[in-house]
């Protein structure tokens, strides 16, 4: 029984590591980690901002002020990222 760091994570039977396919795994991972950090966090800034007595339902004003604290959650973090990636772009060209 193989196990920790001697696992076949390359799935090959040869009991070896790719590490281009455990690179591509752990990237997996970060991005499913960083949506899930994101969406907890806009969930918890827009429930803040827009539900002040929290109850069995929404009401029609709440349902509206989540609706467009996501929308304009989503729109920042899109343009911060877009920015970021940018730079970084722009800063290993100048290597």
């Amino acid at each position: 029984m193989e196990g920790g760091f001697g696992s076949d994570f390359g799935g090959s039977g040869s009991g070896k590591l790719d590490p281009g396919l455990i690179m591509e795994q752990v990237k997996v991972q970060i991005a499913v980690a960083n949506a899930q950090e994101l969406l907890q966090r806009m969930t918890d800034k827009c429930f803040r901002k827009c539900i002040g007595k929290p109850g069995g339902s929404l009401d029609n004003s709440e349902q509206k002020c989540i609706a467009m604290c996501m929308d304009r959650y989503m729109d920042a973090w899109n343009t911060v990222s877009r920015a970021y990636n940018s730079r970084l772009q722009r800063e290993r060209a100048n290597l």
